[in-house]
């Protein structure tokens, strides 16, 4: 039977937790043991308290719990400290997002741990089970956020997306039509924006359009399109994803000098480098900077704004795969090809093809 460790997240302003007492219930109910760091689930809602009475140890710090732990479940990438905690008879599973951060995938390698990463770990018709969540909270968030930035006090144009009778609504630019960019559309129609939608899918365009009725304007490609219709937007939200590779840079320097003054960018895929050339990832404390006169937010875990939400949809999402991890390892994953896709590093390797594209090393071909 495995231990099961779950340290408190770290990352400025991150309230999220890696396991659920429903988690915490199934992973104690086949004979694990489950360590959980001191106060790691009070963002989400959870007390110590709560995890001991479903049978979990509570430890004192982040040490204890990665000295004893087989399995180390966290939410976002580790941080300097927490990699330095780890060595080469762990697994380490959490969202990753290495080939936007190639030093920490070098770091991770030297430990010698197994590394599964939540956002590669795909299915054979393309879906993406552990990052699905968190994009679809992050879509919705992206337009909430947007909406706020917009106001004349937090440094945007002062306009109210949804408009009133006898005043235009506000325009928004959605650059993908995956999850994020859907969910962001829900909220942007919702609200009674005028929402335009880029994707390089003619099958995703038609099914968006039947999604939305014909209410949201479906525009295929990036190029010259979007560079005409940017200087109309209010907001524009980057939502562009290629699993487990660096997100494409679609917006360019020039074209963000072509917008509105106080208009602002929200890109998503900023966790994955982001596919505006001016986004740099901020964090919850000081979320917004100004470039060329337009407000851009690049928050790289923005689903850690609402935890006590974002915490029981991960663990929905994850637990299936944290229960093969503890009864087996990386065996686990040499029997199951969704889950071998989610190893990014083993036995001091960097293996997955999209963290190798990005650092520069060779990808085997099969």
């Amino acid at each position: 039977m495995a231990k099961v460790g779950v340290p408190k997240e770290i990352l400025d302003n991150e309230y999220r937790v890696a396991l659920t007492l429903a988690g915490l219930n199934a992973l104690v109910k086949e004979g694990h043991t489950v360590y959980v760091e001191k106060n790691a689930g009070v963002g989400s809602g959870i007390s110590d308290e709560d995890y001991k009475a479903g049978g979990a140890k509570i430890l004192a710090d982040a040490a204890s719990v990665f000295e004893e732990a087989d399995l180390v479940l966290k939410v976002k990438e580790p941080q300097p400290s927490e990699v330095k905690m780890l060595r080469k008879d762990q697994t380490l599973f959490t969202y990753l997002h290495l080939a936007a951060h190639t030093k920490l995938a070098e770091d991770l390698a030297k430990t010698g741990a197994t590394c599964v990463a939540y956002e590669t770990v795909q299915m054979a018709n393309g879906q993406l089970p552990l990052l699905t969540p968190m994009s679809e909270i992050a879509g919705r968030l992206s337009t909430q956020i947007g909406a706020n930035y917009l106001e004349r006090p937090m440094g945007g144009r002062g306009v109210l997306l949804g408009g009133v009778p006898g005043v235009e609504p506000g325009e928004v630019i959605i650059i993908g039509g995956g999850i994020v960019g859907t969910n962001a559309a829900k909220i942007a129609h919702g609200l009674g924006a005028r929402v335009t939608i880029f994707d390089l899918s003619l099958d995703r365009l038609r099914y968006l359009d039947d999604v939305f009725n014909g209410q949201v304007r479906t525009v295929f490609s990036v190029g010259h399109y979007l560079e005409e219709l940017l200087p109309q937007a209010d907001l524009v939200i980057g939502a562009v994803l290629i699993p487990g590779k660096q997100a494409p840079r679609i917006v360019t320097r020039d074209m963000v000098k072509q917008m509105k003054k106080g208009s602002v960018v929200v890109d998503v895929s900023v966790d994955q480098g982001g596919c505006i050339e001016t986004i740099k990832s901020t964090t919850h404390s000081a979320p917004t900077y100004e470039v060329d006169g337009v407000l851009h937010y690049g928050v790289a875990n923005i689903p850690g704004a609402v935890p006590w939400t974002s915490t029981r949809a991960l663990t929905n999402a994850t637990l299936p795969y944290c229960l093969k991890l503890a009864k087996a390892g990386y065996k686990a994953c040499m029997e199951d090809p969704v889950l071998m896709k989610g190893v990014n590093i083993h036995k001091g390797e960097i293996v997955h093809p999209g963290v190798l594209e990005a650092i520069g090393a060779p990808v085997a071909t099969a």
